[in-house]
């Protein structure tokens, strides 16, 4: 099977805006695909093989002469493929374009986003999470950028459990749970995410040597 080039999506893509209409022609100044209907503004398609910044460029810089701009890209392969293409596509109705991909074993064409404006939409749960975890984190404890393990509430959090069994010896979730503020610890220690605790029995808790040195690196 030869390799797929940019030139074979555009026998696809010409043949679906024909279907509804459209007189096409190819490599019109600037645009890959330029497609026309009486009375309508110009419908403009820029090809490639994969997204790209170079495709959203030129994909914006088309908006310039019109609004209908869409980018056409092959379909995706397997689940990675899919993810990419999912955040490439929410980037591409953020900037107002459309996008459709083409299947090269048969060239059908599928539209996954029409041009147009976009209004995000809230998340008031998700807001409400951010804000949690920004009053919850004590401190500024990392640095923006940063690569490798962060500080997070859960970690800060667990660090407080664990400085109470230190103190206290073997304790009830309950117990730590409200000695400490941290309303999952017993959950927490359960799940045992960093090592660092042991089970004495039922809803009963010890510090484990991991803690120990966790406590003892700060």
């Amino acid at each position: 099977m030869s390799q797929l080039r940019e030139t074979d999506l555009y026998g696809p893509v010409k043949g679906w805006l024909e279907a509804r209409g459209f007189e096409v022609k190819a490599e019109v100044g600037a645009a890959d695909v330029v497609a026309c209907r009486a009375g309508e503004d110009p419908v403009i398609v820029e090809l490639k093989l994969g997204f790209s910044l170079t495709l959203l460029q030129q994909a914006v810089a088309r908006q310039a002469v019109t609004e209908a701009v869409y980018v056409a890209v092959p379909r995706w392969k397997g689940r990675a493929g899919w993810k990419a293409f999912r955040g490439n596509l929410g980037l591409c109705r953020r900037l107002g374009l459309g996008v459709v991909t083409v299947r090269p074993a048969d060239g059908a064409v599928e539209v996954h986003a029409d041009p147009g404006p976009f209004q995000p939409r809230r998340s008031t749960a998700r807001r409400g999470r951010l804000l949690s975890a920004f009053a919850r984190l004590e401190g500024d404890p990392n640095t923006g950028g940063m690569r490798g393990e962060r500080v997070t509430v859960y970690r800060q959090d667990a660090l407080r459990c664990a400085a109470y069994l230190m103190e206290n010896g073997a304790s009830k979730g309950a117990v730590v749970a409200r000695e400490t503020g941290v309303a999952g610890a017993t959950a927490m220690m359960r799940a045992n995410h960093y090592g660092w605790f042991e089970k004495v029995e039922t809803g009963i808790y010890m510090l484990s040597d991991a803690g120990v040195a966790a406590l003892a690196e700060g």
